[in-house]
């Protein structure tokens, strides 16, 4: 779906998982040819780094933090790839296994991290900015953290059980099985762990628009961004 122009300056998209947040973000920044940063990926590399460290979150703090801020790191900001990596080497893959998943809240609430990690996200968004003009970010506290001053805010959101439903989805996709039980209990404790960290917790921007995806497909909620895109003037 093409927009006639280009974006300029940033959008930030946040919310929880299973949102939809991921692959609309991604369809936003491809049809208005902007570069695309998928926050969480970045997190997510960095605990795949300590858990290849053989730390877990028993594991003492200072050691995590000493992994995970040295981590070489390197997401695409090509919309049309998930690729993302680690001392050089894919892990899109890799990061979303069971073993990431459980240990990334953890580890991205540790404030040194996120700190580290906040910073390589500035350095990306303004190399963007500088040169394609115009990032679509995503992540968990993008408009109030990483890029206060956004032009557009979104905070997408849905149900526990419509989120987990289609995280059940994507790791079938994925080729891993799990009880759908199981899914919605690990969907509610991370949103738990994200909500309650002291560090940058997951919540809307006090200017965020909300939109709920409950029931609303991927190309409805597209839509909806453009419109708010083109409503704010971000597109030349």
């Amino acid at each position: 779906m093409a927009v006639p122009g280009k974006l300029r300056g940033v959008v930030a998209m946040d919310g929880p998982s299973g949102t939809g947040k991921s692959t609309v973000s991604r369809r936003l920044a491809a049809a208005c040819g902007a570069a695309y940063l998928d926050t969480g990926a970045m997190y997510r590399a960095a605990t795949l780094a300590v858990l290849r460290a053989g730390l877990d979150e028993q594991s003492p703090a200072a050691d995590i933090v000493a992994v995970a801020t040295a981590a070489d790191v390197e997401p695409t900001t090509d919309p049309e790839t998930s690729r993302i990596r680690l001392a050089g080497e894919d892990v899109a893959a890799e990061i979303r296994g069971v073993a990431v998943t459980q240990l990334v809240s953890a580890v991205s609430a540790l404030p040194a991290v996120r700190a580290a990690l906040v910073r390589r996200q500035r350095a990306i968004i303004a190399e963007e900015l500088g040169g394609i003009g115009g990032i679509v970010v995503e992540g968990r506290d993008i408009g109030g953290v990483v890029t206060p001053d956004a032009a557009l805010k979104v905070y997408l959101t849905a149900s526990e059980e419509i989120r987990a439903a289609r995280r059940g989805r994507q790791d079938a996709k994925a080729g891993w099985t799990a009880d759908p039980a199981v899914t919605l209990a690990d969907v509610r404790r991370r949103d738990r762990l994200d909500s309650t960290r002291a560090t940058s917790p997951l919540h809307a921007a006090a200017d965020a628009l909300i939109l709920d995806t409950d029931d609303l497909s991927v190309d409805a909620v597209l839509a909806e961004l453009l419109r708010l895109v083109a409503e704010r003037g971000l597109l030349t």
